[in-house]
């Protein structure tokens, strides 16, 4: 039996080339299915290098691998959280560090980003019972004016 031979030197990315031939490499639109994530975002993260560059294919396609699938999800759920693309880049580094550290880290991060979510919570409440107020003295024909209107021209 035959077993296929590769050139050694061909290609600066052979390593990953061979990687992702194993892997049954992923176009961007499949990658953009399995990840709910839209097509121009993940060119984006690329162009940011929060999602690193995938080879191409001989045709210039982008090619990518489960890892990419990984971390794009990451990425995505961590949005979806509220992190900032830059909190993201330190958890994304993070999450590839072994060190003992690491995780306090993580929490740390977490931690205050909990706080910024909370204090976001506290401001809504209270503009939810400003509007609350405002919307039911608003019976229709009960006063004079708009009460509505009066509390958005408050100062």
């Amino acid at each position: 039996m035959l077993k296929p031979v590769v050139a050694t030197g061909s290609s600066p990315f052979l390593e990953r080339d061979i990687a992702v031939a194993r892997s049954a490499g992923i176009q961007i639109g499949e990658l953009s299915r399995r990840t709910g994530c839209n097509i121009e975002t993940i060119r984006y993260y690329e162009r940011i290098a929060l999602l690193p560059a995938p080879v191409r294919s001989a045709g210039r396609y982008r090619v990518y691998d489960t890892a990419d699938v990984r971390r794009l999800a990451f990425i995505r759920r961590a949005r979806e959280l509220g992190f900032t693309l830059d909190e993201i880049r330190t958890l994304l580094a993070l999450s590839e560090n072994d060190e003992q550290g690491a995780c306090a880290e993580v929490r740390e991060l977490a931690a205050g980003h909990l706080a910024e979510v909370r204090a976001k919570i506290a401001d809504l409440r209270a503009m939810e019972r400003v509007l609350a107020d405002a919307v039911r003295r608003c019976a229709p024909g009960e006063l004079p004016g708009c009460p509505i209107i009066d509390a958005l021209s408050a100062a």
